[in-house]
């Protein structure tokens, strides 16, 4: 593949239109939307005003950035890990490789459990919850978003991924009552929880070699890997959920398709009880909800 040059382009407007033509000449999906995130993005500007600016001269290093981005994305690298982060529920998280990118169907997650958390504050005037398999952090860290009185720990098998979230748990000023440990679920964990959230990884192992390209060469294995039926991670957390859950507490997973009747049965085994089945915009049951079946 040659490498697109941008050097022609004066103005940020002429980039923007140089990046676009590229991506449809190389008949990526989301050519338009692609090209407009990139080049506002790196130019520090809002996507309308690669039109109302598109005639300010850009200068080398500008040059060089949006050559790169597009070199980039032509070679299948996704637009936010270019970007180096993505929104998620209103907020900027940070990315590395040792994490994934935030999805909009895990925003069905947040939407969930928000409910009961505030009712929790009501009741208790506070809400703990447990984060498993926090990635960039972005689940926990849009709960303490929404509900100031409430805390959250995360817990991650990788160190690194521990760190972004970390990072920006600070970098949205979350910090005070937002921690982060490296651990394998919740093993060693003596606290108890009013909530339990996790999107762990659920993808048989057999079916990642079908994943997109950019799924493949740039999400960490670990974080999409769920076993050989896909369900390592539920069982995990189903053996050791109920000792670290409060009375009146909730248990909120996200899941892949068709996976319902097969982690249902696996929580209602280990001593809970279905609370509620939610479907994504897509219509796909995306999140199961439980409670103890004893209430305890």
């Amino acid at each position: 593949m040659t490498r697109p040059d941008l050097s022609v382009a004066g103005t940020i407007g002429e980039a923007w239109l140089a990046m676009r033509a590229a991506f449809r000449a190389a008949d990526l999906d989301t050519a338009d939307l692609d090209a407009r995130l990139l080049a506002a993005t790196i130019m520090e500007l809002e996507p309308h005003q690669l039109v109302t600016e598109g005639d300010l001269s850009l200068n080398e290093a500008q040059h060089q950035r949006l050559a790169q981005a597009t070199w980039e994305r032509l070679n299948g690298m996704p637009v936010h890990r270019i970007l180096g982060a993505r929104e998620f529920y209103g907020l900027r998280f940070g990315l590395s490789p040792a994490t994934l990118e935030p999805r909009p169907d895990t925003e069905t997650l947040i939407d969930a459990v928000l409910p009961f958390i505030r009712l929790t504050v009501t009741m208790k005037g506070s809400c703990r919850i447990v984060d498993l398999g926090i990635g960039t952090g972005a689940i926990g860290l849009a709960l303490l978003a929404e509900c100031p009185e409430a805390q959250c720990l995360g817990v991650d098998v990788s160190a690194e991924a521990v760190a972004i979230a970390l990072e920006n748990a600070r970098s949205l000023g979350l910090s005070a009552r937002y921690s982060a440990v490296t651990g394998d679920w919740l093993s060693g964990i003596e606290a108890r929880f009013d909530l339990i959230v996790s999107n762990p990884p659920y993808i048989p192992t057999t079916d990642l070699t079908s994943l997109s390209r950019e799924v493949i060469d740039h999400d960490p294995m670990l974080a999409l890997d769920g076993g050989p039926d896909g369900l390592s991670a539920y069982r995990a957390i189903a053996a050791q959920a109920p000792d670290r859950i409060e009375e009146e507490g909730l248990l909120a997973l996200e899941i892949g398709t068709g996976q319902k009747a097969s982690v249902a049965a696996l929580f209602v085994a280990s001593g809970f009880e279905m609370a509620g089945v939610i479907a994504d915009l897509g219509g796909v049951d995306r999140v199961l909800l439980f409670k103890s079946q004893d209430g305890t």
